[in-house]
């Protein structure tokens, strides 16, 4: 009999808690062999860690696991998959935007032998300027990161143990989980389903959140800004030499005075710019080799809270 695990990254999410719960409760829970629920709070500030005690009081299968403090999604989910022990774990947001119901066909393929399977969005009800910029990250993505990254992106997915085993020896700060299971090149299936808006609650992805990601995930898997830098430096090079020459020529045949300090400055201006992004590049790089070095976790877990010996001899 296999077990499968639910992995639930919560972060301000006490008005959903119950909700995501019941829901899963009516339409999945019922269903599976054997599975375990697995919270994570990731230093919510509201009462989610009150609301999760509750529910693991209610549901002997559910297992809760706090962090020190707000570590990101990221950690969250690498914490939880670290205590889960299914023999699969899928992760699932606390938003109700993604169907719970996609999650028993995720395990199906799962039992089908595809390693990793991946709920993907076909379709998002969601605010039209969003989803333009949330098309336009897995764009990017698709174009200069891995290009196996679905058209409508995926927050949700399926992982096989073996999956979950390569991910923790990753361990990886700054990064993109998602493209960390695709990296690993496991055996890969896609569930489709509508991702609806937000009814509940307030979103935490911040804009400055957003643009991490976007950083993380290109500097992570790719060396397309160290390209882009010297595919830059080639040109800017190229330019000057032609307008020397051009300068010269026109000094010579004709001779013209060679004057425009205003042209001049724009030219400094624009080259120092360009001198300073490729810096701000090579400093994120650096950055990101100090905080590897350093070899600090990507998560600091405080409370785990798992069923104890009492409850099971209550079962008994």
């Amino acid at each position: 009999m296999s077990k499968i695990s639910i992995v639930v990254p919560v972060y301000y999410n006490a008005d959903t808690l119950e909700l995501l719960y019941e829901d899963m409760k009516e339409k999945i829970l019922g269903k599976l062999e054997e599975y375990e629920l697995v919270f994570v709070d990731d230093g919510s500030g509201d009462n989610s860690w009150q609301v999760m005690n509750s529910l693991r009081d209610r549901d002997p299968h559910v297992k809760l696991v706090k962090l020190s403090r707000n570590f990101g999604e990221h950690a969250a989910l690498l914490a939880g998959l670290s205590v889960c022990t299914g023999d699969c774990a899928v992760t699932k947001q606390a938003d109700l935007q993604e169907d719970s119901g996609i999650i028993l066909e995720m395990y199906e393929s799962w039992k089908r032998g595809n390693k990793v399977v991946l709920a993907v969005r076909k379709e998002r009800k969601e605010n039209p300027v969003k989803v333009f910029f949330a098309n336009m990250y897995y764009a990017i993505i698709r174009k200069i990161v891995n290009k196996n990254m679905p058209v409508g992106g995926c927050d949700c997915y399926l992982v096989d143990r073996k999956v979950i085993e390569v991910l923790e020896r990753l361990d990886e700060k700054n990064s993109s989980l998602t493209l960390q299971v695709l990296w690993a090149g496991f055996r890969t299936d896609m569930i489709y389903f509508v991702r609806q808006d937000r009814e509940i609650g307030k979103s935490r992805w911040t804009l400055s959140k957003k643009v991490k990601l976007v950083m993380d995930s290109v500097m992570s898997f790719s060396y397309f800004p160290l390209r882009l830098m010297s595919g830059l430096g080639v040109a800017f090079n190229i330019l000057a030499v032609i307008l020397l020459i051009g300068v010269l020529i026109e000094k010579i045949t004709h001779n013209t005075p060679i004057v425009g300090w205003a042209s001049l400055m724009c030219v400094v201006l624009c080259s120092s710019g360009v001198i300073m992004l490729m810096l701000g590049i090579l400093g994120e790089y650096i950055w990101r080799t100090l905080d590897a070095a350093r070899t600090r976790p990507p998560y600091i877990v405080d409370e785990i809270l798992e069923e104890s010996a009492a409850e099971k001899q209550d079962e008994k």
